[in-house]
């Protein structure tokens, strides 16, 4: 079974992200880590390269826009009550929901 996220780890994250939206460099590992195993995130070295690829002069830009882009495929629905790791991809959801919803 996958580990499910503390309540405050949740708005550490979501906070985290919604930060490098407007810059980037304040993405932290533990914002890189939730974000970067969403869908439609391609798989980066590190953290770094992470941050290089959304800064503008170098990568493909806009993170905000990524994460807009992506909704659908983060929204989890094709787990239902009693599947594995139901609670784990509904945590996952509900963390995109809150950037998204904090995005806007």
């Amino acid at each position: 079974m996958l580990t499910l996220l503390t309540p405050r780890q949740e708005t550490l994250i979501v906070n985290n992200v919604v930060a490098a939206c407007d810059d980037i460099r304040k993405l932290n590992r533990t914002g890189y880590k939730f974000i970067n195993l969403c869908s439609g995130f391609i798989a980066h070295y590190d953290l770094y390269g992470f941050i290089a690829y959304y800064t503008a002069e170098f990568g493909d830009g806009d993170l905000r826009d990524h994460i807009q882009n992506n909704w659908n495929a983060n929204k989890w629905t094709n787990f239902h009550p009693g599947d594995q790791n139901y609670d784990y991809y509904r945590q996952k959801a509900r963390i995109y929901q809150r950037i998204m919803e904090r995005i806007g």
